[in-house]
């Protein structure tokens, strides 16, 4: 069943609904407030019917009403008011603010709670923040705009690319840095449609997010998706147009510049060959890149009445991306649906799905490299110039005469398939009973699925490998199911001048994991693309880690208490104990308590009548989260089939992979946090700040062979072996700059500052890791060494270039770039000799650089005038370095590179240069000459949007209608010389068991990502 079936299918499920009309008259009113300002979006319904309607941008209405009927106006901030008919023709209604309801209500684990009363660190993002642009995923609009939350794309722009969040920095190594989601109670789901969710909270300290225990080290997400209000039925149509196209290119050599630039290189090397010059000068770049489109259209309903309560959306999204061959597209349906059974029992279900098809080429970073070994992006900057698509045979043109044979970037990107299918769905339903006053007991049941083919082939039209192997075809297949049962008492009593509640309750959530991986080469022809898998005439045996099947199992009870005394002073107590199959048989349970006291110092008498300082509260927390986020079985024994040839024939053999570990246990964070929130001249301003400590303990990561601990075939085995510490402050400031009836202007300020240092590892050793592709002839790009930040960059220290003479006190060159007498060569680069032993070579890698910011921060400001909006936001990463892997590439002689280079690199009438000579010997060294400054500035968001007025809607039936267009990644301030500072490489080492080194551990590296997209949209939004 194609995307377009389902969508007629699931179209015809959302709204088969049945309108009713009923005899009357027809009344017309307007809703003001005590200023006789016209309040929009005010709530009128008959009482005891679904007949209603809500004020419009005037705050008038019109319905059908009878008299006796009874008329009620609702909006939250506002007294509910009552009025019956009496045959009146119009009505004015006048509303009260309810100062009751004016404090945000803010969702916390299994409750909610008044943005006053709450002791933790939490964010709030809203609703029209996160769809101020268009995003995929709603977790792209988190970027900038919530303190402590860093944001980024796993591949730039590439469609369909996932997206990774870390909450206040990395906590771990090996186990997961991400945060937990839960979207409407469902423990561990995806991240909704960003048109579908309500309300976003990201909760950060340990007071918040200790009520999930287990799950909470890295944060949690709290989504709440839209519900139906008692009222009219409501449809809502919002489209999307979106053009793309790459947001930056290199100045890369022409076909003329680069015969020269060879020849150069040839002369260095006593090569007298001249250069032998294709006839061609091809852009290889304006080859794989084209302009790119996105529409997005999304159709939602609502309503209900005071019993029933419904919302459903069905949204299609598909892109076509800036690199050829690169698609996107996917269908996917909400619904919401809330019963009051009873004055004490409510009952709901909310299920979600979700279908989606994407067409991808190869880039390095995800992970499709595997596939003939190089990736379009970084061969469009690698490949000859003065060669053409085609040789003169026909068939694709290689890379051979400059020595590096690789297939050219168009014929890879249009000749290899990378195609993934994902379906998923998930089904949450809950029942909740008033037992007694202020006693509730609620329910909730869960399940999950989801399904994910991944096929991939390399015809025989491309030469490099696949020409010889007669095209390879591989099939992957993963599915993962889960299971939610939670059940919770909260009861809530006043108790002389304090208010108690209480919870308690109990959570038991199952994961299955299968994955099936299918490989072979020698297919029967390229038409079948990777369905000719099963013609293959050799396949390759799978390792243990492309197939498996794995089950996990967490269960806990948990229990909280608030206490509010006279407004004035809170306290927050959690306690949760958990039980996760993941660990060894001694160590499955874990307690993790957590303590939040708040004290609202502007409710004190000597402030409480203060006209400047409207809000002013104090809060401070500590508490216990764990992290069991490992692939299940690890602390057990396990064995691997190896296969082998003997005499002609396939033998297997079982071999010991790693032995037991009975010690391994759960990863815990202690967090302590101190914040304070101001509100000033009647919260006109607010300004949130917060300091944190987070120190990790017993930290999961793998054996490195040390025999001592768990014996010589260990090296897979993770174990617990080290800790390391965040601090940081946090910055959060809102600002009502001006309101009247014309004209407002707000401005949102986020400022993020987060140090990580790793504290402990196995005897005080260095532990290193590799970073990069095999392109590069290196073992080790980054070290983690105790005192220092996580993910440093380990290689050479470039100390410039030799001139002649003597070297420079403290510096020397590599072997090979000494001449056959031993002396070094004038022109090649000169490395800092760490180890003075007058020899550049391993014992003088150091670290170059360090991939984390000293800081980020977004700018957000929000103007109204009338009928116009518009959005202007900005956002920024000070004081991380990138590892430039590309200009390292774009060096080396065997491929093309930079104008930049080439017209600065030394030559005897140019020494005046930080840039080595052409062709020189140490091509492929990772070292601080590549190591560049990634800070920018960036104008993420620019948008313009007008509603129409009530006046010209009214006559043609429609209620809302708003018309925007923006723009994002618009401009980009960096020094930064290679296509993007917000690189999102993760490297070739992803580890086994599930581990998650290479995304912790391998920031900050850029080689070959899918680039970052310059964006400009259209929008439509219908309300009818």
């Amino acid at each position: 069943m194609n995307l377009k079936t389902k969508l007629t299918l699931m179209l015809m499920m959302i709204f088969n609904i049945s309108l009713f009309a009923q005899d009357g008259y027809q009344l017309s009113g307007t809703v003001t407030d005590e200023n006789n300002t016209p309040i929009p979006g005010i709530n009128v319904i008959i009482a005891n019917t679904t007949t209603g309607t809500a004020t419009d941008f005037d705050g008038g209405f019109t319905l059908n009403v009878k008299s006796g009927d009874v008329l009620q106006f609702s909006y939250i901030g506002y007294v509910k008011q009552s009025i019956t008919i009496n045959g009146q023709k119009s009505l004015k209604v006048t509303m009260v603010e309810d100062a009751s309801q004016l404090d945000e209500v803010v969702v916390v684990g299994y409750g909610a709670r008044k943005k006053s009363d709450v002791t933790g660190a939490v964010s709030s993002v809203k609703q029209e923040e996160l769809t101020a642009f268009p995003v995929l995923d709603a977790s792209q609009a988190l970027q900038g705009r919530a303190a402590g939350v860093d944001v980024q794309s796993n591949n730039g722009g590439e469609p369909g690319a996932p997206i990774s969040i870390k909450i206040r920095g990395n906590t771990s190594i090996n186990a997961s840095s991400s945060p937990l989601i839960v979207v409407d109670g469902f423990v561990g789901a995806t991240m909704p449609q960003a048109g579908d969710i309500e309300s976003m909270q990201i909760l950060k300290d340990a007071s918040a997010t200790a009520i999930y225990g287990s799950q909470g080290a890295n944060g949690v997400v709290l989504v709440t998706t839209k519900k139906g209000k008692a009222g009219k039925l409501n449809i809502d149509f919002n489209s999307t147009f979106q053009v793309q196209n790459t947001s930056n290119r290199l100045d890369l050599l022409n076909a003329n510049d680069f015969a020269n630039y060879q020849n150069d290189i040839r002369a260095n090397q006593n090569n007298s060959n001249a250069y032998p010059q294709g006839s061609y000068d091809t852009d290889w770049q304006d080859m794989i890149y084209r302009n790119g489109s996105v529409a997005n259209h999304q159709l939602a309903v609502s309503g209900g009445s005071e019993k029933v309560k419904y919302y459903a959306s069905t949204t299609y999204y598909t892109q076509d991306g800036i690199l050829v061959n690169s698609d996107y597209e996917r269908l996917s349906f909400l619904s919401n649906l809330d019963a009051q059974v009873t004055d004490k029992l409510k009952v709901g279900v909310n299920l979600v799905g979700n279908a989606s098809q994407k067409g991808g080429v190869t880039t390095q970073s995800n992970g499709s490299v595997t596939v003939g070994g190089d990736d379009v992006v970084s061969l469009a900057m690698r490949f000859a110039p003065d060669k053409g698509v085609y040789d003169a045979d026909g068939s694709f043109s290689t890379n051979d005469a400059v020595g590096d044979e690789v297939d050219n970037p168009y014929a890879v990107a249009t000749q290899r398939d990378d195609d993934t299918e994902i379906e998923e769905f998930r089904a949450n339903l809950y029942a909740s009973y008033d037992i007694l006053e202020g006693l509730n007991f609620k329910t909730t049941f869960g399940v999950s699925e989801k399904n994910t083919f991944r096929g991939m082939y390399m015809p025989r039209t491309l030469k490099v490998t696949a020409s010889t192997e007669n095209g390879r075809a591989i099939m992957q297949n993963w599915k993962s199911s889960s299971v939610l049962s939670e059940s919770y008492l909260t009861y809530n009593r006043e108790i002389g001048k304090g208010v108690l509640t209480l919870l308690g309750g109990y959570s038991y959530q199952n994961k299955t994991n299968q994955s099936s991986y299918n490989e072979g080469i020698g297919t029967i022809s390229d038409s079948f693309s990777y369905y000719g898998l099963y013609t293959a005439t050799s396949l390759i045996q799978p390792t243990a880690g492309q197939v498996y099947t794995n089950e996990s199992t967490i269960q806990s009870v948990f229990g909280r208490i608030n206490y509010d005394l006279n407004d004035k002073y809170l306290l927050t107590a959690t306690v949760r104990r958990d039980g996760a199959s993941n660990f060894a048989e001694n160590h499955k349970y874990a307690t993790f308590p957590s303590a939040a006291l708040g004290w609202k110092i502007s409710n004190e008498n000597f402030l409480k009548d203060s006209n400047v300082i409207s809000n002013l509260k104090l809060r401070a927390s500590y508490g216990e989260t764990g992290n069991p986020s490992i692939a299940p079985y690890q602390s057990l024994a396990s064995s691997a089939i190896i296969y082998a040839s003997s005499a002609g024939n396939t033998v297997a053999a079982i071999t010991p992979n790693q032995m037991a570990n009975p010690d391994l246990k759960w990863e815990t964070s202690i967090q302590t946090n101190v914040g304070l929130d101001f509100g000033f001249l009647n919260n006109r301003i607010t300004l949130s700040l917060d300091y944190y400590d987070i120190d990790t303990e017993d930290l999961i990561m793998i054996n490195r062979g040390q025999s001592d601990y768990l014996g010589q075939y260990n090296q897979n085995a993770l174990i617990n072996v080290g800790s390391m510490n965040n601090t940081g402050f946090e910055v959060f400031l809102t600002s009502n700059n001006i309101t009247n009836d014309n004209f407002t202007w707000s401005t949102d300020f986020v400022f993020s500052k987060n140090v990580n240092k790793v504290t402990a590892l196995i005897n005080g050793d260095d532990w290193f890791g590799n970073g990069a592709p095999s392109y590069f002839s290196v073992e080790d790009t980054f070290v983690l060494r105790e005192g220092e930040e996580v993910g440093q960059f380990w290689g050479y220290d470039y100390a410039g270039v030799y001139q002649g003479g003597a070297l420079p006190d403290g510096t020397s060159v590599i072997p090979a770039s000494r001449d056959s007498s031993g002396n070094p060569i004038p022109g090649e680069p000169l490395f800092r000799d760490v180890d003075p032993d007058g020899e550049i070579n391993d014992a003088d890698r150091t670290m170059i650089g360090n991939p984390n910011p000293d800081f980020t921060w977004g700018f957000t400001n929000n103007f109204t005038f009338k009928n116009w909006d518009a959005n202007i936001f900005f956002q920024g990463s000070q004081g991380n370095e990138i590892f430039n892997m590309t200009a390292v590439q774009l060096n080396n002689g065997d491929s093309n590179t930079t104008y930049d280079y080439y017209n600065n690199a030394w030559t005897p009438n140019n020494t005046d240069t930080n840039e080595p000579r052409v062709g020189n010997a140490s091509f492929r060294e990772i070292s601080s000459r590549f190591v560049e400054d990634g800070s920018y500035v960036r104008l993420k968001n620019l948008a313009i949007g007008y509603n129409l007025s009530s006046q010209v809607l009214e006559n043609i039936g429609i209620e809302k209608l708003r018309l925007s267009v923006s723009g994002q990644n618009l401009f980009t301030w960096t020094n930064y010389s290679g296509l993007d500072p917000e690189v999102s490489y993760f490297g070739a080492q992803g580890g086994t068991n599930g581990n998650n080194q290479a995304s912790n551990t391998t920031r900050g590296f850029d080689f070959g990502s899918y680039p970052t997209v310059r964006s400009y949209s259209f929008s439509l939004n219908l309300t009818f």
